[in-house]
């Protein structure tokens, strides 16, 4: 680890073995401080992912593909006019990879091996998912890291499909989560063994120490547009991959720029994510994320 001008840089990112009870302690809070995110391995067990990738996939078999066919775009603003992705914070709802379909509308694989993701409410809607989103370590951890009062925003499934699962471009979360002052923190579960084949996150560490580049916002006509607050391209030269064995948790700071590649392998990569946020902080209505009053935030506990 050497002194970089205005953050730390990390030949690899900091990993730990996940604590016990949940709870950071010092050396592994100062090390998310220094790199705006941690990896802890074990944190799950192996039979709690693939629990959870039987519900996924039980949520699969029963979603019509012809009630709703929403590709969602990791690389444009293609959902942006699209009703099915912009009214789905508060529902389940299943969105398709771009390359999902032939030339004649059919699917080129097997409908789990189509879809980019399932979001956004999984964590309060099914029960299963609710039970995975919600224990005591995943609460000691959020309160560990200055969540005084953590509450789950969205939760989304994602199954970086073999072959056709897209790449990511850099991002930071808080450009679509975003709180005044800004606490959206994310917990990216490893369901399977996320490598670089197989395209794995990769994070600039340090660098949630600069600026926030942009902010998603609700227009009034209900369209969403992104603007640029800072367009000074990210350091990708510092850029070091997330690889993370089935069970890890990644935890990282809204601020963090990370991306994914694209995954052009045999192998899919599925994970659960999900975005938590401070309760006392402001949560603006211009977010694209909104929720009816009639399912309420609700923590990790």
């Amino acid at each position: 680890m050497s002194a970089h001008p205005d953050n730390v840089m990390y030949d690899t990112l900091p990993r730990f073995p996940a604590p016990p009870t949940g709870e950071l302690d010092e050396i592994m809070r100062r090390a998310f401080d220094e790199a705006g995110v941690i990896i802890l391995d074990g944190f799950v067990s192996p039979d709690a992912c693939d629990q959870l990738k039987a519900c996924a996939e039980a949520l699969i078999d029963a979603f019509d593909p012809s009630e709703h066919a929403s590709v969602f775009s990791t690389t444009s603003n293609a959902q942006h006019a699209d009703r099915y992705f912009t009214e789905s914070g508060d529902k389940i709802r299943f969105f398709f990879e771009d390359g999902a379909f032939d030339e004649d509308g059919r699917l080129r694989q097997a409908r789990r091996d189509s879809l980019n993701k399932i979001g956004h409410a999984m964590h309060d809607l099914d029960p299963a998912f609710d039970a995975f989103s919600r224990t005591p370590e995943l609460a000691a951890a959020a309160a560990s890291l200055g969540l005084a009062d953590a509450v789950i925003i969205q939760s989304m499934y994602i199954l970086k499909p073999p072959r056709i699962g897209g790449e990511v471009v850099c991002h930071q979360d808080s450009t679509y989560i975003y709180t005044e002052p800004e606490t959206c923190t994310g917990f990216w579960f490893a369901l399977e063994d996320a490598t670089v084949e197989n395209g794995c996150m990769h994070f600039i560490p340090g660098e949630h120490r600069g600026l926030l580049k942009a902010r998603h916002r609700r227009q009034a006509d209900g369209q969403l547009r992104t603007e640029v607050l800072d367009d000074t391209p990210w350091p990708m030269e510092r850029a070091r991959p997330a690889e993370a064995p089935a069970g890890s948790l990644v935890i990282f700071s809204g601020r963090a720029p990370h991306m994914s590649g694209p995954n052009r392998s045999g192998r899919s990569r599925h994970a659960y994510t999900l975005h938590a946020i401070d309760r006392r902080s402001t949560y603006p209505a211009d977010n694209w994320l909104q929720r009816d009053p009639s399912l309420p935030l609700r923590g990790f506990a």
